[in-house]
């Protein structure tokens, strides 16, 4: 047998060729502090496998570098998210084999699941499931990775009627299919899952809304069990609302969406989801027409929802309505770096509410809604300079501010104006589309991705810089934005569902720059690189100019930078 040398801790060994993960670790005396690890222990779940994530249960087929992954790391957290969802879709499968079980989307702390069908999901029905899950965690059976021929793998999901994993492996080429078994249960998981049903102990499954349920996980700050449960009917009614335009446009897939790339019908599908967006603008202009106290329009949402194309467009539908309109940015109001306070790693946190010159921004729109001439500022952020317009605004009685920016669900931001006066609007790029029934895709990967993509064209700013920072972006949207969302009049969703495909031909290179030096970046980047392989480019020339996607690749009738 083929031996290869394995690196951990600037140690080496001499291991054979197709020797596991977990074994390699066992051969660096790496044990677990018990026989059958708990969630409890933080035990060991998967290695930086030459610095992409691996599961225990990966055979190793060359010269390898090794770094432990714990099950409470961030990377660990992922994996645990994605196999209780595998864990539940198996369960369902040995139960259910002839209902549909859709994963809808995240909210909060959970997944949402329903079947796609006209029967009614019963409580007794759920506690059913939850029992067989638990049965699995209890036996603490292994879950394998195996690879199977094409053929055989799409011969599999016809004859188990996963019809959306069919289409999805239709539009490529693999010789092989990488799936994950647990008995006679076989799977796709595009990221990598825990190797034992033991450890998946602290979940929980419950009734949600009238046809589904939520497959609750712990959160970060309280690893060891569940919070109490905090629903968020506003968001669901968002994804409710764009599951139905999903049945309008009839892709509920990336698979799906491949296909009708490769059928040269791709046009017609743009054109339509990108009128569906248009009408939900227009209606929402039309609700804040309605509100004759309305002065001002607030506008939030976390990085890269498309806030500012969507001011401009919202904008538009206002004036169809004879409203005049001016447009504020809370980016304008920025202090200079220095002046903002320091985030938990001492530098300058820029997504507080207290990195922007509040007592400025209010005493402007106190001034506006008065009726007063106001020079607005504008703030430069290559040079940190804030400079202000030579020619004032004035509000008259058809005028309507429209201002965004990430704090405008914040209540403090507005202490001084009548709350009559004021409408929120919350606008996030919440993903419908699935890889397929089981496996959703990111809400945030896909905000990173357009981010990342910005950022390069209008500041120069590699792929690295960008990831490097996200998680302190993501932190920020977890203390100063996600609290507030509710405190919106209203929720957009401004995902397209078209838009991975023309995203994908320009972050892929950009990620490819990313080399395995740059730690933490380079895993996200394989991570998500490995995740756009199955998304099939669409032509950024079908893109309308006037599309919110044009804020990230350009060409924006908006100018919008």
């Amino acid at each position: 047998m083929k031996q290869i040398i394995v690196t951990h801790n600037n140690k080496q060994l001499s291991l054979q060729m197709g020797s596991t993960v977990e074994e390699s670790l066992l051969a660096f005396g790496i044990v677990q502090d018990t026989d059958t690890p708990s969630y409890m222990n933080n035990p060991i779940v998967g290695a930086l496998v030459n610095h992409e994530l691996q599961s225990c249960s990966t055979a190793l087929v060359s010269d390898s570098t090794l770094e432990a992954v714990h099950l409470h790391s961030d990377m660990g957290k992922r994996m645990y998210r994605h196999s209780i969802c595998y864990l539940l879709c198996c369960a369902v499968s040995m139960l259910y084999p002839s209902r549909r079980l859709v994963i809808g989307h995240s909210l909060g702390d959970g997944y949402y699941f329903s079947f796609d069908d006209d029967l009614t999901l019963q409580s007794s029905d759920i506690e059913t499931i939850s029992n067989t899950m638990k049965a699995l965690v209890n036996q603490d059976l292994p879950i394998e990775e195996v690879v199977l021929p094409y053929r055989e793998a799409v011969a599999y999901f016809k004859e188990n009627k996963f019809d959306q994993t069919v289409s999805l492996i239709s539009t490529h080429n693999e010789p092989v299919i990488e799936l994950y078994r647990l008995q006679g249960y076989l799977d796709i998981s595009y990221e990598p899952l825990l190797c034992k049903t033991g450890l998946m102990q602290v979940w929980e499954l419950k009734p949600y809304q009238d046809r589904g349920m939520l497959l609750r996980y712990p959160r970060s700050h309280n690893i060891g069990a569940l919070d109490p449960f905090v629903d968020n009917p506003l968001l669901f009614a968002i994804f409710k609302e764009y599951k139905a335009w999903g049945s309008i446009l009839n892709v509920q897939s990336l698979g799906q969406l491949n296909q009708l790339g490769n059928q040269n019908t791709i046009g017609s599908f743009i054109r339509l989801a990108e009128a569906l967006q248009q009408k939900k603008i227009a209606n929402i202009a039309d609700q804040i027409n309605i509100h004759s106290s309305v002065k001002a329009v607030l506008i939030a949402g976390p990085s890269s929802s498309g806030k500012t194309t969507f001011a401009h467009k919202l904008a538009i539908q206002l004036q169809v309505l004879g409203k005049r309109t001016i447009k504020i940015s809370l980016d304008n109001y920025y202090h200079p770096p220095h002046l903002a306070p320091k985030d938990e790693d001492n530098k300058p946190d820029l997504e507080a509410l207290e990195a922007i010159d509040l007592a400025h921004f209010q005493k402007d729109l106190a001034a506006l809604i008065a009726g007063e001439r106001v020079n607005l500022p504008s703030f430069d952020f290559k040079s940190a300079n804030r400079t202000f317009s030579k020619e004032s605004v004035q509000m008259d009685k058809r005028t309507i501010l429209i201002i965004e920016g990430i704090h405008g669900m914040n209540p403090n931001l507005t202490t001084s104006i009548d709350n009559d006066a004021l409408f929120r609007v919350y606008i996030s790029a919440l993903t419908q589309l699935n890889l397929d029934d089981h496996n959703r895709i990111s809400t945030t990967d896909n905000r990173m991705i357009r981010r990342m993509i910005r950022d390069n064209r209008t500041r120069g700013t590699d792929a690295t810089t960008t990831l490097n920072m996200w998680p302190s972006v993501r932190r920020g949207e977890d203390s100063y934005i996600f609290p507030y969302q509710n405190n919106a009049d209203i929720m957009i969703n401004s995902a397209l569902d078209y838009e991975l495909g023309v995203l994908s031909p320009y972050a892929q290179p950009l990620l490819k720059m990313v080399k395995p030096s740059a730690g933490a970046a380079y895993e996200t980047a394989r991570r998500v690189l490995k995740f756009l392989e199955n998304v099939n480019p669409i032509p950024d020339t079908l893109v309308p100019e006037d599309s919110l996607l044009r804020e990230f690749i350009g060409g924006s009738e908006f100018d919008v930078i």
